[in-house]
C-alpha cells in the first residue's frame, strides 16, 4: 500500500512539474518584456531541477541528483548575469 501511494505521488509530481515547466517555457518565449523572460527562465530551471530530483527519487539513480545540482548552479549564474545585463547593459565591466 505504501509503495503504491509513493508511486502515485511521484507520478502526480512529475506531471505537475512538467506542466509548470511548459507554462514557464511559454513565459520564456512569449513574455511581453525582457524581465518577464528572465523570470520565466528562472522558473523554468527551478522546475527542471525539481523534475530531475523527483525522477531521481522514482528511479533511484544518483545521476539525476547530480544533474539537478548542475542545473541549479548554471541556472543561478544565468539569472544573475541576465539581471546584471538588464540593469547595466553589460555583463563584464
Amino acid at each position: 500500500m505504501s509503495a503504491m501511494i509513493m508511486t502515485f505521488a511521484l507520478s502526480y509530481a512529475q506531471i505537475a512539474l512538467a506542466l509548470a515547466a511548459c507554462l514557464a517555457g511559454w513565459r520564456l518565449l512569449y513574455g511581453p518584456r525582457a524581465q518577464d523572460r528572465v523570470l520565466g527562465m528562472d522558473t523554468f530551471y527551478v522546475t527542471a531541477m525539481l523534475l530531475f530530483v523527483v525522477t531521481g527519487i522514482r528511479v533511484g539513480s544518483p545521476f539525476f541528483f547530480e544533474a539537478a545540482m548542475v542545473i541549479g548552479v548554471l541556472g543561478f549564474v544565468a539569472t544573475v548575469s541576465l539581471a546584471k545585463f538588464l540593469i547595466r547593459g553589460e555583463v563584464i565591466e
